[in-house]
């Protein structure tokens, strides 16, 4: 029987957010129904209120979350009702091209719920990266779903859901940071921030954070930065050079997704270097490069897909590592916060106040 919820939509492009009631239908079969404990405020969900995504508004905001099963569909059987999991917005498939090679998490298939979620009227929402977690409940595949360690607070457990999963797999997957390398990261928000953490897992010897913010500098530094440059009084490509003997840096990990930053990026890396955009762009942006530079510095430029993930292989570690205190993903949880402050957060996030807001139910 379907359920009554409280949920957080963007009704349309740049309107306030608001609560609203949320239909959520009985799981079918491969889909399931979790209740959600919390929520990031990523600056996706921002996208998706500004029309920067798509434009198929309402939007059933909110995607960085963890919860416990409520309930499952016919045929799911690697979850069950009172698994305590990570929502992941990358449902591998099993059966695509990428996952016949043995790459699943590059998985060319990946598959939501069929079912929507709607408004009491009966107006279908488009849930955010297929997951629509700013809700009390919500519905999505069951392989959207990983178990992880209970113990875990669902504030830290969410936040892998996307922007720390991104940035520490920009920085370990993608681009495969090694002991000894020179890394730099431009931007140091929450993804920005997580690349360092994953640098500093990973064994770099030098992590630089290029950033505006002097605020966001400071906790870069926390974070395992171990240089740091304001971009607004350095010339970016200049500085990193200097503090890596005059080469550039061994992988430079671009986390604002804008031509201009990532422009600085190419040209910071050392020669045969690695540049990885992790950065969002928005659908204008377009990028001019001298192809002789492209092919005559060598080495490598890659996106990261969701830090190049595989949920069930990468969420179950990382919550080891935190409840190992060796990396601590708390440090990421800004505040908490009701349901109805959302449209609240939004503003934080943009005025360079928090890590992350999390919703907590």
């Amino acid at each position: 029987m379907a359920q009554q919820v409280r949920g957080v939509i963007a009704p349309g492009k740049n309107q306030p957010v608001r609560v609203e009631t949320i239909v959520v239908p009985d799981p079918g079969p491969g889909e399931a129904v979790v209740k959600i404990q919390a929520c990031g405020v990523c600056h996706t969900d921002l996208h998706y209120k500004q029309g920067g995504i798509n434009d198929d508004f309402p939007f059933l905001l909110g995607h960085e979350a963890s919860g416990v099963v409520e309930s499952v569909g016919e045929g799911v059987t690697d979850v069950a009702p009172g698994d305590f999991v990570i929502l992941n917005w990358r449902a591998v498939c099993g059966s695509c091209r990428a996952c016949l090679r043995g790459r699943p998490q590059y998985c060319f298939n990946t598959h939501n719920a069929k079912q929507k979620m709607t408004l009491v009227d009966g107006t279908e929402l488009s849930p955010a990266l297929g997951i629509g977690a700013f809700a009390e409940k919500t519905l999505v595949a069951a392989g959207q779903c990983t178990k992880v360690d209970p113990a875990v607070s669902p504030a830290v457990a969410g936040l892998l859901g996307c922007g720390v999963m991104a940035g520490i797999g920009a920085a370990i997957n993608t681009g495969g940071v090694g002991r000894g390398d020179s890394v730099a990261v431009i931007g140091c928000g929450g993804v920005g921030d997580a690349a360092i953490v994953g640098a500093k897992l990973a064994g770099a010897a030098r992590i630089i954070a290029v950033d505006i913010d002097d605020r966001k500098l400071e906790t870069a530094k926390s974070m395992g930065a171990t240089h740091t440059v304001n971009s607004r009084n350095h010339d970016v490509v200049e500085a990193v050079r200097e503090l890596t003997g005059g080469n550039g840096a061994d992988v430079v990990i671009e986390a604002v997704g804008h031509p201009e930053t990532y422009k600085q990026a190419f040209y910071a890396r050392d020669l045969a270097g690695t540049v990885v955009l992790v950065g969002v762009p928005t659908p204008e942006m377009t990028l001019e490069l001298p192809l002789l530079d492209v092919f005559g510095r060598g080495g490598a430029l890659k996106s990261s897909w969701y830090g190049d993930c595989l949920p069930s292989r990468d969420f179950p570690m990382l919550v080891d590592l935190h409840q190992q205190g060796r990396i601590d993903l708390g440090a990421f949880v800004t505040e908490t916060i009701a349901l109805d402050e959302v449209e609240k957060a939004f503003e934080r996030m943009h005025e360079g106040d928090v890590l992350r807001s999390v919703v907590e139910f």
